[in-house]
């Protein structure tokens, strides 16, 4: 049997006292930010992993689930999703008095950053993982970790972790049909951002669906998800010598700012261009005209994740569940092109 790596075996190596390394593991005050790390880093190198009997006497679980958010502040506030995803979350986790450990950083490393610290720290049973990428950096770090981690989104790259998702392809691909079947010929997409799984989904499924239909022209623009970036992306689109005639958002926010832009231009919402939202809104309904839209229960999403992984912290097995597809809420700014 292999021996059980100790807060002694990690002290002798480190050539720190086993108080200074308890501190370091523990989040402790004590020891120096650049000591903390070290330690850190040496006991994961190490296969340290925290003495259940230990955590068990301190109060077993922590109450808490992590999420870290690596976005920008500002898309955060006007994007709908992540708070009706945290609602059904937190729906889900009332009953067990699961706290929601919330933690917005500028970027991928802080990312990891803030996982190893809450693991060394213990103030989190599990983590939801967001945003996953193709080639994900932060996915061997979780296995590594060994913590319980819930991805949203799939399917694959999530190496062995496990993870609920949506099938954006299928979605995109029901769009692109929807506006062909209007005789829409020029079919413009506002995406996300490159490298993103989602974003690389429906990007790959509007090219080919694009392809298939024999459209005319066929083209994305990436954003960072902003209403500044979708109105950008939008003048961009109808300043050129053959605009297109539809346009498909990735977002809700980006879509109200394209019919803006459309007003301010000109062009006419749905008889010169028809537009298309993902992901349904009270924005979506609002506008004017109000904006087709596609449509999934991102509460139930949320409430679905939560609920995986408080079954994984009780040693059920979950491995990949995928959710209800979405549908497509036809509304007044999609029609028939009138040229």
């Amino acid at each position: 049997m292999t021996k059980r790596v100790t807060i002694a075996d990690v002290a002798r190596q480190a050539g720190l006292s086993k108080g200074a390394v308890s501190y370091a593991l523990n989040g402790q005050p004590g020891v120096s930010e650049a000591t903390r790390q070290r330690v850190l880093r040496l006991a994961l190198e190490m296969g340290w992993h925290p003495n259940s009997a230990a955590k068990a006497l301190s109060g077993a679980r922590a109450g808490a689930f992590g999420l870290v958010l690596a976005r920008p502040a500002s898309t955060l506030g006007a994007e709908s999703f992540f708070m009706k995803l945290i609602s059904g979350m937190e729906s889900a986790m009332a009953s067990s008095q699961t706290a929601l450990l919330l933690q917005v950083v500028p970027d991928h490393e802080a990312e990891i950053a803030t996982y190893r610290r809450w693991w060394a720290e213990r103030r989190v049973d599990g983590v939801f993982l967001v945003d996953l990428c193709v080639d994900d950096p932060r996915v061997p770090v979780l296995e590594e970790l060994r913590l319980p981690v819930m991805v949203v989104g799939g399917p694959g790259h999530h190496g062995g972790l496990a993870a609920v998702w949506i099938d954006d392809a299928s979605v995109m691909v029901m769009g692109v049909e929807y506006l062909a079947a209007l005789r829409h010929k020029r079919i413009a997409r506002v995406g996300g951002v490159p490298g993103m799984l989602h974003d690389e989904m429906r990007s790959s499924a509007f090219d080919s669906v694009s392809r298939r239909l024999e459209l005319e022209w066929a083209t994305t623009i990436p954003t960072d998800y902003s209403p500044e970036a979708g109105a950008q992306a939008t003048r961009r689109l109808l300043s050129g010598g053959t605009p297109p005639t539809a346009i498909i958002y990735d977002n809700d926010v980006m879509a109200v700012a394209g019919v803006s832009v459309a007003h301010e231009m000109g062009v006419r919402v749905p008889g010169d261009l028809s537009i298309m939202a993902w992901d349904d809104s009270v924005l979506c309904e609002i506008t004017h005209p109000p904006l087709t839209a596609v449509s999934r229960d991102i509460a139930a999403y949320g409430y679905q994740v939560a609920e995986s992984l408080l079954a994984l912290l009780d040693g059920e097995t979950v491995t990949e569940v995928q959710q209800t597809p979405p549908r497509l809420v036809v509304r007044g700014s999609t029609a028939r092109p009138r040229n």
